[in-house]
């Protein structure tokens, strides 16, 4: 019996991967590599899960066919629904931007789009909302003292009287702004920084490390951070993913108009309202059905399987009607093994399907005894942790299975079959070893056919970024 059972990750509901790529493949380049963030990609469209109808704040979604790069392998989808809070069921709000008005931010697709898209967000504010505005350049300074949203005259003047340069001091900033956003706390309400920059923080605290520190201990406040990068040249993409993953919230980049409302207007509620917080999820794998497994993207997400129970160690953060996807290319037992996988710490422990004894050090494989439960015909089952935002333990844990015989690719879901198509074009992107069989000509075909209503267009927009990759 192989080791390595169990997959353990945090969730990440960050779209800006995806609307980074778009950006460069429109202007007529390949993506960098690095900037390609698969689980990214995929968590940008939504696939119509089911919302959660027990009170949790989220359901757990799975599906299992054949992966469609390698026929031999299958592909298990891992869809998380958060609970919807309606407009008219938002808590009050506490809303600090925090906004980058650097010399460097003066270009149109910076400053001039980030102050379309708070025009275009404040006509959803009201009474019970409270805006501020804190800006930062060589120094930081308060734009707006905290205005009820609606009041829509003062915040739009202060929105339209901010101007870019100098240098850019953020730390300076950051201490501002959760200042402010402490000294008004909400005890019941949405308690928010909301910070607005191209990352080019060159004055006060610049080390990406001493930044991720500032940030972690701003965050015990239970003031939340979100981040949306702008524009290109000065973009620091890695540098406001880490900011935004230790301030518990989210990192989305806004490259237009359209996507701006998008973030700021259509998905409101997930951007401003955290429902859970440090969201683990934790897979253990039945050794009679699974030689071996892999999880697509989620690289700088992945946890010790030890950290799955240690509320000290953070996770991801899922805000009010987001979803989470995670797609795993499992090696069938008995099946032929393509490419790279973990196989299926070995540790003295009791799982689910089996019981590892003790191995020596000489000892390649630990020996290990299989369950009853190893004969259910189970694949997999999913384990999900979580906190509630204002707690510091977790809730129980909750547990998912699925059974083992997967449908074939062909008679999968539209969405199940679209979100394979968005992994394997990141797997493209990222010059990937395990692509297998897959080219540009299969994602079309596949992407095309489970188009679905698409009413935003979102998924026809994806196919023509692969034309146009495949094009050049």
């Amino acid at each position: 019996v192989r080791q390595f059972a169990e997959s353990t990750f945090s969730i990440d509901v960050d779209t800006a991967s995806y609307a980074n790529i778009r950006r460069m493949i429109n202007q007529g380049y390949r993506p960098d590599p690095a900037a390609v963030r698969i689980e990214e990609m995929i968590n940008y469209f939504d696939y119509g899960y089911r919302a959660p109808e027990d009170g949790k704040p989220f359901a757990v979604n799975l599906e299992l066919a054949s992966c469609p790069w390698n026929e031999s392998h299958q592909l298990l989808k891992v869809g998380i629904k958060a609970e919807e809070i309606h407009r008219a069921e938002r808590p009050n709000s506490n809303l600090v931007f925090l906004v980058d008005v650097s010399g460097s931010m003066s270009d149109q697709e910076k400053l001039p789009l980030l102050k379309s898209g708070l025009h275009m967000m404040l006509d959803r504010l009201g009474e019970s909302d409270r805006v501020s505005i804190v800006t930062y350049s060589g120094q930081a300074g308060v734009a707006l003292e905290p205005t009820s949203g609606d009041q829509k005259r003062i915040i739009r003047d202060a929105v339209d009287a901010m101007k870019p340069g100098g240098s850019t001091n953020g730390s300076a900033g950051i201490e501002l702004a959760y200042q402010m956003a402490e000294r008004h706390f909400q005890d019941e309400g949405v308690n928010r920084v909301i910070l607005a920059t191209d990352g080019d923080l060159n004055v006060g605290v610049t080390d990406d490390n001493a930044l991720v520190s500032l940030i972690s201990e701003k965050a015990k406040s239970n003031v939340f951070l979100s981040v949306f990068g702008f524009g290109t040249g000065n973009l620091k993409d890695a540098k406001l993913e880490k900011l935004a993953d230790n301030g518990n919230g989210l990192y989305a980049y806004i490259d237009s108009a359209r996507e701006a409302h998008r973030v700021l207007v259509d998905q409101m509620s997930g951007t401003l309202i955290t429902v859970a917080k440090d969201v683990k999820l934790q897979l253990e794998f039945n050794p009679v059905e699974v030689e071996a497994y892999r999880l697509i993207g989620y690289e700088n997400r992945v946890l010790a399987n030890a950290d799955f129970n240690n509320d000290k160690k953070d996770g991801g953060d899922i805000g009010a009607g987001h979803s989470v996807t995670a797609l795993y290319e499992i090696v069938p037992a008995n099946a032929e093994r393509s490419g790279g996988g973990v196989a299926v710490d070995a540790e003295e422990k009791v799982l689910k399907y089996q019981t590892f004894q003790s191995r020596s050090q000489e000892a390649e494989d630990s020996e290990s005894e299989l369950s009853r439960f190893a004969e259910s015909g189970e694949m997999l089952t999913v384990k999900i942790k979580y906190k509630k935002p204002e707690q510091d333990e977790s809730e129980g844990v909750q547990e998912f299975t699925i059974a083992a015989g997967p449908k074939s690719f062909e008679n999968s879901s539209s969405d199940f079959q679209f979100a394979s198509s968005v992994a394997a074009f990141g797997l493209i992107l990222r010059n990937s070893q395990f692509g297998g069989e897959v080219s540009l000509d299969m994602i079309e075909r596949i992407a095309t056919r489970s188009l679905g209503d698409d009413e935003s267009g979102y998924r026809a927009e994806f196919i023509d970024l692969v034309r146009k990759m495949r094009n050049r």
